[in-house]
């Protein structure tokens, strides 16, 4: 590997603790500021590289933090529906073909329809404001 000679002035205290170090066994002040100078630039690149991309990941951050919002209140909604029809619906008996029947085919209606709002893209909260219903 190639070798370039530089020429530096260190102030007084840390000429001499660069000295100190190179007085240990092993060590070299030239393998010293060579690791110094590596570790500086390679956490320049890094700061670079975080600035280039901080503006990015606070806007995905944002959006992560909306998503989280909206599913928690989804969820919660959904949670309180199922509770409120389990509180007001009377449980149907064993012998009720019939309204097991239409329960059935009014769940049907339901995946399908769930099915076909989401194959569109269409937001039924979302649509709502916006298509005066």
């Amino acid at each position: 590997m190639e070798k370039i000679r530089h020429q530096l002035f260190l102030p007084k205290p840390v000429s001499d603790r660069l000295e100190a170090l190179a007085a240990r066994p092993g060590a070299s002040k030239s393998g010293i500021l060579v690791d110094a100078v590596t570790a500086w630039l390679n956490r320049r690149g890094a700061s670079e590289l975080e600035d280039r991309f901080a503006i990015r990941l606070d806007r995905l951050t944002q959006a992560i933090g909306r998503v989280d919002r909206d599913t928690y209140v989804i969820l919660e909604t959904l949670a309180l529906f199922i509770r409120f029809e389990l509180a007001i619906q009377t449980p149907l008996a064993e012998n009720d073909q019939a309204g097991r029947a239409l329960g059935a085919k009014r769940f049907e209606a339901f995946v399908t329809q769930v099915g076909r709002q989401v194959s569109t893209g269409r937001r039924t909260l979302a649509g709502s404001s916006e298509n005066g219903e």
